[in-house]
């Protein structure tokens, strides 16, 4: 049987806005000095919530990890379509939002739940030919993206006030949040974008038992040893 040191597994961060998934893994590996790190499940810069960090061996467990369900909370602009399908990106239309109700707007919401084929952003990670989509993006190109089959088990808007909806959505890995913003402002045919996004949950693990990256940072590596969900855990998890 192999034996696992205690810095063996993964923990749990609640990512700031700002900083990118990959930016919370060098900062990590720089503080604590361990070869192997990474993460679970990219969140854009301006997301918050959950990042499953793994560490040395744990790394052999990110792809099982990254393949859980996972649930968002966040913030949608209705009447305002950009080209990222987020804040971050330029503003490609604009109009009148239509009178609704909460229940109106969740009835909407509704049609998306279930099996769904959804078109990745342009500015997104994926790669076309080697290249990355948002460096496409970046010089103007757009470029056909194949859809991928994603599940919605729930969307659902717990707020309305004209023109911003507060959501949750649970959904299988890989749904991009922003695409379903986008998709859903064009359907209500005003256009819509992401304006803020939280991951909450991951599988069974919740950002309610995570430390911020400040706190982490913070730690002794002593202390990180106690925060670390053991390898074997996670493996039976």
């Amino acid at each position: 049987m192999q034996d696992f040191s205690a810095l063996d597994g993964a923990i749990l961060v609640d990512k700031p806005s700002g900083p990118t998934s990959h930016d919370v893994v060098d900062a990590i590996r720089r503080k604590f000095g361990i070869k192997k790190v990474g993460h679970c499940g990219t969140l854009d810069p301006n997301a918050t919530g959950l990042l499953i960090i793994v560490l040395g061996r744990g790394t052999k467990l990110s792809e099982r990890l990254m393949g859980d369900d996972k649930v968002y909370e966040g913030t949608i602009k209705f009447g305002e379509a950009t080209d990222s399908y987020d804040s971050d990106g330029e503003l490609t239309g604009s109009l009148p939002v239509m009178p609704m109700t909460l229940d109106e707007l969740n009835n909407e919401a509704a049609t998306f739940i279930g099996d769904l084929m959804q078109v990745p952003p342009m500015v997104s990670a994926i790669k076309k030919n080697g290249v990355p989509l948002y460096k496409l993006a970046r010089k103007g190109i757009e470029v056909e993206r194949e859809p991928r089959l994603i599940h919605i088990y729930n969307f659902r808007f717990t707020d309305y006030t004209e023109p911003l909806g507060q959501f949750r959505v649970a959904c299988t890995k890989g749904t991009y949040i922003r695409s379903l913003a986008h998709d859903l402002g064009q359907k209500l045919g005003c256009g819509a974008h992401l304006t803020t996004l939280r991951r909450s949950a991951s599988g069974k693990f919740d950002v309610a038992d995570a430390l911020t990256l400040d706190a982490v940072l913070k730690l002794s590596a002593a202390e990180l040893e106690k925060r670390v969900l053991p390898f074997l855990k996670l493996a039976a998890a």
